[in-house]
Parts: C-alpha cells; structure tokens; sequence
C-alpha cells in the first residue's frame, strides 16, 4: 500500500468487523465543566485488551497469507501492541513471538504469556526491542507486525476515525495521544476525506515528543528518550509510514509534562470512574496544561485509547497527581521539641482544615540547639489556595517553613 486512503479504512473496518468492539463514544458533562470544552470520550480502552491496538493488529493479521499465517508473526511492542496481536493471533490460529523491552509493564508482560504468545524480554527500549524481533523474524522466516510503521496497521487504527465521525457527528476538534503515529494518521486521513474542517491535534509526552522532532526536521528524527509516565508513547522516532500522511493532515501538536499527565490520570478516575493510562490520559492533559484553550466551546473528543496502566505504579501516579493538584503537599519546620510543641504545630495545621498523613522527626540533623527539631509534615488540602492558607497560617502562628 503506497499511500493511505479512506477505502483502505473503510475496507479495514469491514474486514474486522466482528472481532473488533466499537467502543462508544459518550458526552462527559464532568470533563467538559472542567476545560472549557464540550468534551465526548472515545472509550476505546474498553477493547478487550486494553486499548486501540487491536484493531490495526486484526487488520495485519488477516491480510496476511496463509503461508505467513502457517509459519507465524513477530512483534515488537511495550505492551498494548503485544497484547493486540498476540490476542487477535490467538483468535486467528496464527503462533506469535513478542519482544517486549525489560522495563516493560509487568502487567502487560503476564497478559501476553496468558494470551498464549512466546515473550522474550530484551532491550532497554522499544526500538533496541524492534531490531530484535526483525532479526528473528528474517532468522525464523516470521512475518513482522510493526506497530505503527506498517500501512495495514495504521489502515485499521483508522477504523477509529470512522467510528467517531458516526457517533459524533458534531465533533470539531478530535485530540488523540502520539507515539509512532500511526492512530493520528489514521484519524487525520479519515478527517480530510470526509470532514476537514474538523481540527485534528496530537498530544505527545516532553519525555518522548518525537513527532514534534519530526515536524520541525520535515522528516522522522530520532529523540532522546527518558522515562514517562505514557510509556505507551515512549518511541524514539516517528514512522515513516504515519509522517508521510500526519505531515499534511495534522493540525497542532502539543506537549505535556509527567505531572500534568498523572493529574489527567486522577481526573479520570474522579470524574470519570476511569482508570485510563498515561498514555491514553494524555488528551486529556493537554487540556489541563492550558495548552488546548483554542478549543474551549467546541465539541471535542478525546480519544481514551489505553487502559493497562501497572497496578503496581497506579498508587504512584495518583499521589503524583495529588501533589500536582495541590491536594498533597510536603513541608519541612523546625519547632520546639519539648512537651507541646508538636502539639501545637498539629493545632495550627487542624485549624485551616487540613489533614496530616504524616509527621517524621529529624533529631539528627536538626542541628545543634537540643530543644529543637525538624520535622518533615506530610498533609492532605483541597488544593493549592488551601496550601497557600496552611502555609500563611504557619507564618502567622511564628513557625517558619524551611525551603
């Protein structure tokens, strides 16, 4: 497939019809109060393993030949990929071989074991992972199933674009998150075809903005990676495949930062009963970041497109969003460390209505006055004008907050 056309989507959402859910795509009274915008989310994390993935996975595997079906396929992914293929080649008959990087999610990892694929964990990243599995795949004469350079692929996260522009026929602004780039592609070119007016925005972590690169070299350039919360968007350079049509197609890209992400992730979770992972709350975050204030009063979808955030890091993440939200704040005092002081430290802290988690007492490095002692406060606020007011009332009542 030389270019990426609507027939291609739409034949690719008749082709997996059936195997694939057509998740909604809901209005959220919650989420449009808080940005400004009349927000709809396309749930497409309700997909059986997790996210979008599945459907430009079904789409390759069934493009296949039935000699490529027989030998089997290869992936190389840090978790939503795998699981798509691995679950859809499961369906289909087909043996699959996932290379997933070491620091891949644990989750995800016994998820793809269970889905019946053949796991080898190698690489520090997604694309030492890549070159792996290439190599196996020419080795084992296994067909290899790029995640997002791949036209097949990115004909069937299409789909989703279809999907979208049917349930929300309003919509005028569509912000999906970017890794490779293969889902914004595939939205972008059902957007020009049927509906360009509609505004088509991609949103990529400061830890891996490698279709911002791209777009500002005029071609995919490999970034520096560090570690993200949206480990789903963790690619060091965008594909070709996707750059080639996201280059025409794409209307505004933004970045956002680790924080504002897990704020998004807890947002979600309270407002709309949600556990979505960094990378699929990354719509999301843009707003919260101000960088989407163009789209206030505009409908709006945020396409929610991964669910399969690690249990282990969810505790993590939402006391990160705390303390982003200024609903979880850490100081350090030094007060008198005879009877009643700390007493009367916890007194000021109760009196502004805030909550102490926790208190710990530093003897050994309060210096040398003995009647005196650091304590480190952790305390629970309803926000960052509420730490202001904690933090004013401590001034007031003569304890000094060290910096």
């Amino acid at each position: 497939m030389a270019t990426l056309t609507l027939d291609d989507i739409r034949a690719a959402r008749e082709r997996i019809k059936g195997g694939i859910y057509e998740s909604p795509c809901v209005e959220s009274i919650p989420l449009s109060q808080l940005t400004g915008a009349h927000v709809f989310c396309k749930l497409d994390y309700l997909q059986r393993t997790g996210s979008f993935k599945e459907r430009g996975a079904r789409n390759a595997l069934l493009l296949l030949s039935d000699a490529a079906r027989k030998r089997g396929v290869i992936a190389a992914s840090a978790g939503n990929h795998a699981l798509g293929v691995a679950y859809h080649a499961s369906l289909l008959g087909i043996p699959v071989t996932v290379v997933m990087p070491k620091f891949a999610p644990l989750i995800k990892v016994a998820n793809c074991r269970t889905l019946g694929a053949n796991v080898i964990l190698h690489g520090g990243d997604l694309s030492e992972s890549r070159v792996e599995a290439e190599a196996i795949g020419v080795r084992e004469g296994l067909a290899f199933i790029h995640p997002f350079d791949n036209a097949n692929v990115v004909a069937g996260q299409g789909t989703i674009g279809l999907e979208i522009l049917e349930q929300t026929p309003s919509v005028q602004a569509i912000v999906a998150p970017v890794g490779g780039g293969g889902l914004l592609a595939g939205i972008g070119t059902v957007c020009e075809a049927l509906k360009p007016d509609v505004r088509v925005v991609g949103v990529e972590p400061v830890h891996a903005a490698c279709l911002t690169a791209a777009l500002a070299a005029g071609h995919p350039v490999p970034v520096a990676l560090s570690s993200t919360l949206a480990d789903g968007l963790a690619v060091m350079q965008a594909g070709a495949i996707p750059f080639e049509v996201l280059k025409r197609v794409v209307d505004q890209v933004v970045t956002v930062d680790e924080a504002t992400i897990a704020l998004a992730v807890l947002r979600l979770i309270e407002l709309e009963k949600s556990v979505v992972e960094g990378a699929g709350a990354a719509p999301l975050a843009a707003f919260l970041a101000g960088k989407l204030d163009t789209l206030k009063g505009k409908d709006v979808v945020l396409v929610l497109c991964g669910g399969n955030i690690d249990l282990t890091m969810l505790d993590r993440v939402i006391e990160i969003g705390l303390v982003a939200d200024g609903r979880l704040t850490r100081f350090t005092v030094t007060i008198s460390d005879r009877p009643g002081g700390l007493a009367r430290l916890a007194e000021v802290i109760a009196s502004t209505g805030a909550s102490i988690k926790e208190i710990v007492h530093d003897r050994a490095f309060s210096g040398p006055d003995l009647s005196a002692v650091r304590v480190v406060c952790v305390v629970e606020t309803t926000g960052h004008e509420h730490v202001r007011e904690l933090h004013r009332a401590l001034a007031d009542a003569g304890v000094r907050i060290e910096t």
